[in-house]
């Protein structure tokens, strides 16, 4: 009685590429190229525009976020201490992207508020710093209206840079002339 043997290693079989690759291949692909390129994109873009990009009409985006994070003296904290990209933005047109805080207005119209990132995530390690919020204030003769509910808003306006203080602490540090407000959909 004779043995056959096959040898797969020497004599595979030939599938033809379009055999090997399907549809649910393809879109398995795709979506763990989205789930992981996204986010990639979004941290290399922060890398490399440093916060601040250009925008239409003359005006900077720029990530709030990104312009609240640094160390600073609450107490004797000065203009220097800030980074020098955040003082270059003073008396520039900027857009900035976050969630507003005005705990003593009411109505459909407001003329101040302070804006930040995000009030849920932005003080996880201690007190809220004055470095994550800048106050806004309506320019002179603007009403604003003030969007219904809570969530993201997009604040268009003059930024201004400079240290402020206030019983011997400073009280802020950014401030900005608000041209425009409307929230984010």
């Amino acid at each position: 009685m004779s043995t056959t043997t096959l040898d797969y290693h020497n004599n595979p079989a030939k599938v033809p590429l379009r055999e090997r690759i399907n549809v649910r291949m393809l879109a398995f692909i795709a979506i763990i190229a989205v789930l992981v390129g996204y986010p990639v994109y979004v941290l290399v873009d922060a890398q490399l525009s440093g916060g601040i990009k250009a925008a239409a009409g003359g005006y900077k985006q720029v990530d709030l976020k990104a312009m609240s994070t640094f160390e600073f003296d609450q107490t004797n904290g000065t203009i220097d201490d800030i980074p020098p990209q955040w003082r270059n933005l003073d008396g520039q047109k900027v857009i900035l992207y976050g969630e507003m805080w005005q705990p003593y207005g009411a109505g459909s119209t407001v003329d101040s508020f302070q804006l930040c990132y995000s009030i849920a995530k932005c003080c996880f390690n201690g007190p809220p710093l004055v470095q994550h919020f800048v106050d806004a204030k309506a320019m002179p003769g603007k009403t604003l209206d003030a969007p219904s509910g809570s969530g993201q808003v997009e604040v268009r306006g003059v930024l201004h840079v400079d240290v402020q203080k206030d019983g011997g602490k400073v009280s802020k540090i950014y401030h900005i002339d608000v041209e425009s407000l409307k929230p984010v959909t």
